[in-house]
């Protein structure tokens, strides 16, 4: 079939359905996305898309492909093909009985149309039955819905249609199927409806009645058609040789289907008609309508268009490489001579054909409206093709576009993955965004301990590997907890909570987060010692300056005292701890944290401070921090109740938790619910010193820090003094890592 029927499918499904809908239809039934107009595509194309559409819709295929049939109408109109499908009768019984002809028509534009045929026949209750013929099977459905939607627009009425009958092939040949429909008319609009409607036409009807009247009496003034009588002379006033020239391509068969007269140019191409005796069937096939070679057939179809093709193997030795040549025209009854006359012209499409078949203009009689069609449709054909290639390159142009799309996603991803959403579209607008103030939020910073031994023992590769699998863990839990992640350099990792989206579960979105970090660490392995990796994690609350910096590689920057807190608390941590500052705890506190205090410790830069431990979240599974779908979860809620409970919900769901990431299931990701949802992207509060200053100018802290780790080591605590704890010197850090935050204040 041609491409437009698969298109006009295409958008019955978008149009009533919607393009998912569609998108889904073309996957299941594997077709492509697009089809040219001009382009022939195989059948089961356009079986497939029915056969999956009545599966996806729940729908009878006669539903569907009924739908289907108003809605190519439609289609069509759109096309272009409405004034042409209006002329071709003026009741629904003229309009089917000229299908076959308008078909014929198309088939010179679209040579490899196979459409199906069509014969009416009226009842003498008012019914007609439609005879539908076709070689593609259980299309039939689609025919009733064309029906109705041309008796609905063109003829005002409405129509039912029922197949009466399926009817073995005896006439007709190679058309396999043979559906008979039962049509029944009705007017679309009753007198009791529109009262204006019956009015025009009685009032049209009555001076219609007067003017035939008029005429009837006064015959010299005018005639009606209703009164024409047509006049037919004595003798017919031409003589044979004439006749024969003015119709070069006739012929004249009796019931025998001897021929017994032909046109002078049909004798010339078929030199077998100059016999008197000679056969028609031995010379010609019929090819439209497919019925058998007899009289009686003809004579029951004789309301369609005839195509007759010539045999080759009657044709000349020297003529056998041409193309055969096509007859198109009428069959007559002539009752006085038992004959049938076939008014014929040459089928031909193009200059081209012409040709091939050694033919001129000139060989076609002046009156046949073939030599304007040769001309026409030539030009038809080259707009068909200029049609078909503007076509191709929409086509490429819109691939181009899809693909150009898709980059345009990769490029927009990989950009908020460096810089929040907000930011990076006001930076794609060629903007200048400004630095800002947010007056709470919740910094985080983890290192893996003993990263230098680490990276001294191993080899890069070991090491690249390492901290890839432990910050994509990370980095899902970012998405899970609705954070934002900073930056990473070497084996330090730091997010902020309540940046750039403001948001007040800040605080508990970030300890969820730790705690889903300490749990993701257990599943990424020492390559020193086959161990689970340890890290140590910080958190501080407090405002801060957020802003860009830089052209090259521009980063989103956190400035504060409250960064420099943070990163003392992961720098005096313990392995597999979480360090609270007392801003973090009092933010924890009655709200189902289990924290433990460590006491005061020495805080380079910061003097004594009282910090914490963060143990779990007694309110949470731990395989909701994690994102995991927990099948138990409520079960686990309810043991957190008792002490016994909590003592095993400490180390059961984690376990739960570890086993399902170590087997490597593909759970979906699952966000955890908050109290609060993030409020619009809207810019934060704008800092009232100028930006360049506040970047470049001197820190408010004693140091700058160009690492995250100070030279010394951190202060020991009495509880915790192991060796294997202790932080590396900056000397020996600054082998493997050689680049840190760039906190400033």
């Amino acid at each position: 079939m041609y491409g437009f029927i698969n298109t006009c499918l295409k958008s019955l499904v978008i149009d009533r359905f919607g393009e998912e809908t569609w998108d889904k239809l073309r996957d299941s039934a594997r077709v492509q996305d697009t089809f040219m107009t001009y382009e022939v595509y195989a059948d089961n194309i356009t079986m497939q898309l029915v056969t999956e559409a009545c599966r996806m819709l729940d729908l009878e295929q006669s539903v569907v492909l009924g739908q289907f049939g108003e809605y190519f109408f439609e289609f069509c109109k759109r096309a272009g093909y409405d004034h042409m499908l209006r002329t071709l009768g003026g009741n629904l019984f003229e309009f089917m009985e000229n299908l076959d002809a308008l078909h014929g028509f198309l088939s010179l534009s679209y040579k490899e149309m196979n459409a199906p045929s069509f014969r009416v026949e009226k009842n003498n209750d008012g019914t007609l039955l439609l005879h539908y013929y076709s070689d593609r099977r259980g299309l039939c459905h689609i025919v009733p819905g064309i029906i109705r939607a041309v008796a609905k627009d063109f003829f005002n009425s409405k129509i039912k249609m029922e197949i009466v009958n399926q009817i073995e092939e005896v006439e007709r040949m190679g058309k396999k199927e043979h559906i008979v429909f039962l049509i029944t008319q009705s007017p679309a609009f009753l007198d009791k409806d529109f009262p204006e409607r019956s009015l025009q036409t009685k009032s049209l009807n009555h001076v219609e009645k007067n003017d035939t009247v008029r005429n009837l009496e006064n015959p010299q003034k005018g005639k009606t058609l209703r009164a024409f009588e047509p006049v037919y002379p004595d003798n017919l006033c031409i003589d044979l040789k004439t006749f024969c020239n003015a119709f070069p391509f006739h012929i004249v068969f009796d019931e025998e289907l001897q021929v017994r007269q032909a046109g002078v140019t049909i004798q010339r191409i078929v030199p077998g008609l100059q016999s008197r005796c000679s056969q028609l069937d031995q010379y010609f096939n019929i090819q439209h309508p497919q019925v058998t070679f007899n009289i009686c057939s003809i004579r029951k179809f004789i309301n369609s268009h005839f195509v007759l093709r010539t045999q080759i193997d009657r044709m000349p030795m020297a003529w056998r490489e041409r193309p055969m040549l096509e007859l198109r025209g009428q069959m007559l009854w002539m009752p006085p001579l038992r004959s049938m006359l076939y008014l014929a012209s040459p089928l031909l499409r193009s200059l081209q054909e012409l040709e091939e078949h050694c033919m001129h203009l000139s060989d076609i009689a002046p009156h046949d409206a073939t030599r304007d069609l040769i001309l026409l449709n030539q030009q038809r054909l080259a707009e068909m093709e200029l049609s078909n290639q503007l076509e191709r390159k929409k086509e490429e142009l819109h691939q181009l576009s899809k693909h150009l799309e898709e980059e345009k996603d990769k490029t927009d991803n990989l950009l908020y993955a460096m810089l929040p959403k907000h930011v990076a579209n006001q930076l794609k607008e060629g903007k200048r965004v400004e630095a800002g103030e947010f007056e709470e939020c919740t910094v985080l910073f983890s290192d893996v301990v003993t990263f230098t031994t680490i990276c001294s023992e191993c080899e890069p590769i070991q090491i690249v590997s390492m901290l890839n699998s432990i910050y994509l863990k990370f980095d899902r839990l970012t998405t899970v907890h609705n954070i934002y992640k900073v930056e990473t350099i070497g084996d330090a990792y730091m997010v902020v909570g309540g940046v750039p989206i403001p948001m007040s579960s800040h605080t508990e979105r970030v300890a969820n987060f730790a705690l889903g970090m300490i749990i993701a660490a257990k599943e990424v392995t020492n390559p020193v010692t086959g161990d689970p990796i340890q890290i140590r994690v910080g958190l501080h609350s407090g405002p801060v300056l957020a802003g860009v910096v830089g052209e090259k590689m521009p980063r989103y920057c956190l400035f504060g005292d409250t960064v420099n807190t943070a990163s003392r608390m992961e720098s005096h941590g313990l392995p597999d701890k979480i360090h609270l500052s007392p801003c973090v705890y009092h933010a924890l506190r009655n709200k189902g944290y289990q924290m433990e205090e460590r006491g005061e410790i020495e805080v380079k830069g910061k003097g004594r401070m009282r910090t914490y431990f963060l143990q779990r979240n007694l309110k949470v599974t731990e395989s909701e921090i994690m994102g995991l779908l927990a099948p138990n979860a409520d079960s686990d809620r309810m043991m957190n109740h008792s002490t016994q409970a909590s003592q095993l919900l400490h180390y059961r769901p984690a376990l739960k938790a570890t086993q399902r990431l170590q087997k490597g299931d593909n759970f979906p990701m699952v966000p955890m619910k908050y109290g609060d949802s993030p409020t619009e992207s809207k810019p934060p509060t704008r800092f009232t010193e100028p930006q360049h200053s506040t970047i470049t100018g001197q820190p408010r802290d004693s140091e700058s820090y160009g690492s995250l780790y100070s030279e010394d080591e951190p202060m020991k605590d009495n509880t915790h003094n192991k060796t294997e704890n202790k932080k590396p010197s900056a000397d020996k850090r600054s082998k493997h890592v050689h680049t840190r935050f760039c906190l400033l204040f």
